[in-house]
């Protein structure tokens, strides 16, 4: 299993390595974040991509930071959008796993984005608030700013996501 690590001014170092699968098997998605922010999980892989980092989470909210380095930089010279997508749907796609029961998951199925300023890359870092506001049987809403140093807006959004329930053992009769 290959390891990284990672540092945010505030927060615990953090580690980024595959998840074990198995240690996931009967965790509420509420369980999991918490596990994932307390070090006893790692983070997905991604993040160490994108050095983005959970750093709040509670049920139906979750919180990122991140530093958008110059690699994610695009022609004008400001953050690429993709960069401010991915942090959004991370935060967003969070919020609702952690209202999520044991056996559940999640796919988002859509994403609608506002960008409103442009972000430089550098050492500064933002920070990305989300709020699920529904979650159902089958689907579930959130929506998510995210703010720079300052506290000003960049870019805010919503998400559309699929729960799913997992699917029964191998050999299980069903229905």
């Amino acid at each position: 299993m290959s390891e990284r690590q990672a540092h945010h001014e505030g927060h615990p170092p953090a580690t980024f390595a595959p998840l074990p699968r198995d240690e996931l098997v009967g965790l509420s998605g509420l369980e999991v974040l918490r596990r994932m922010l307390d070090g006893r999980l790692p983070l997905p892989p991604f993040g160490a991509t994108l050095d983005i980092v959970p750093v709040e989470v509670s049920e139906g909210r979750m919180v990122f930071a991140g530093r958008p380095a110059a690699a994610f930089q695009n022609p004008m010279g400001t953050v690429h959008g993709g960069w401010i997508a991915a942090i959004l749907d991370s935060a967003m796609g969070c919020a609702v796993h952690s209202t999520l029961k044991a056996g559940q998951s999640y796919t988002t199925t859509s994403l609608t984005l506002n960008y409103v300023r442009s972000l430089l890359p550098g050492g500064v870092e933002v920070r990305c608030e989300a709020s699920a506001l529904f979650s159902g049987k089958r689907t579930a809403t959130a929506e998510g700013r995210l703010l720079d140093a300052d506290g000003r807006l960049i870019a805010h959004g919503t998400q559309t996501c699929l729960i799913l329930d997992a699917p029964p053992p191998s050999g299980a009769s069903v229905g």
